[in-house]
């Protein structure tokens, strides 16, 4: 798997989604989602497994950021089909983000604490980011942005657990019971 083409889709994504989104089109961001993680699930060993990973992170995606609306912190403009749950664009960003987590983000598996701590940043940083392109609304920053910390540094370690758990990156052990990388 080439971790620069993951880097590469990865960010291609959460541009279309988000710029998507501001635009009044978030199924742009679906279109070109369905594209990455096709492309991603045919480069990988076990697509099947990636699959249960990618499905994981929907889950948490949903719950965490419907937490952060319920919770009047982040509102959506875009995408909405559910008063009060998060956006479609933003579950099929969660699930793309997920592409990352077995390969370019695969060396932070061991370093859960980095993890959480890359999520506290790197978390508020992607929202505000959004925010800043029009793509979601942030009530209160300081606090509201906070909270996305909290988010962020609990769902990296849990969905880098995931990804150990559901990595279709490593090839299935041979007869032998050797596993071939």
């Amino acid at each position: 798997m080439n971790v620069w083409l993951n880097i590469a889709a990865f960010q291609i994504g959460w541009f279309v989604c988000v710029l998507g989104a501001a635009r009044g089109m978030p199924g742009l961001g679906i279109a070109v989602g369905l594209v990455i993680v096709a492309m991603h699930l045919r480069r990988v060993p076990q697509p099947r497994s990636e699959s249960l990973l990618l499905l994981v992170a929907a889950v948490v995606g949903i719950v965490a950021d419907t937490l952060l609306i319920r919770g009047n912190w982040l509102a959506f403009d875009s995408g909405t089909i559910i008063p009060g749950v998060t956006p479609y664009w933003m579950i099929a960003l969660w699930i793309i983000f997920a592409t990352t987590l077995n390969v370019s983000l695969g060396w932070l598996k061991r370093r859960r604490l980095l993890a959480a701590a890359l999520g506290a940043v790197g978390g508020p940083l992607a929202y505000y980011a959004g925010a800043e392109l029009g793509a979601v609304t942030i009530a209160h920053p300081p606090t509201a942005l906070a909270a996305v910390g909290v988010v962020w540094a609990l769902a990296m370690p849990l969905l880098l657990y995931a990804a150990d758990r559901y990595n279709g990156t490593i090839r299935p052990a041979s007869p032998s019971g050797v596993r071939c990388v």
